[in-house]
């Protein structure tokens, strides 16, 4: 099958790495991609080079994660919001458990764990579910003009 789009047709690209080709299909699709740290327009792997170091670029199609400057800003409400949630969750839970008689210092020892665990545990899907928010409100900002500019290589 042959397709119109001058992407296709550089040996060194695929229509699928190409960052003038649409967007995945869908945002579950995404989804999934980010729950298993890929990256979300290719679904290739190796975009962390460590578990808190997220490259600059995906290394299949030269995505550029980091869109604008204080872009991770929203990570870390993502973030510091999967915190809160999983301290919620844990002391609501524990309480509807144990009443009436609950067990403070289990509480405020599991919650000061959780409370430093979750955070550094969830940094880098943290990252990579503010990259999905940010592709599903604006799919085609600066990231993809930045990628095509990597393809075409100085003028």
């Amino acid at each position: 099958m042959a397709s119109s789009s001058s992407g296709a047709n550089d040996p060194g690209r695929s229509p699928r790495s190409d960052p003038r080709a649409p967007l995945p299909a869908g945002p579950m699709r995404m989804l999934a991609r980010a729950l298993r740290r890929r990256c979300l327009v290719c679904g290739g792997g190796g975009v962390f080079s460590g578990w808190f170091e997220l490259r600059d670029r995906c290394p299949t199609c030269a995505m550029p994660f980091e869109r604008e400057e204080g872009y991770w800003v929203g990570a870390m409400i993502v973030n510091i919001g999967a915190a809160q949630a999983g301290f919620f969750a844990f002391f609501i839970g524990g309480l509807l458990l144990t009443w009436p008689d609950p067990p403070w210092m289990l509480f405020l020892v599991g919650g000061v764990g959780l409370m430093i665990g979750l955070p550094i545990g969830f940094y880098p899907l943290s990252k990579q579910l503010w990259l999905w928010v940010d592709l599903l409100a604006n799919p085609r900002g600066d990231a993809a003009a930045a990628a095509r500019e990597v393809r075409r290589g100085p003028r």
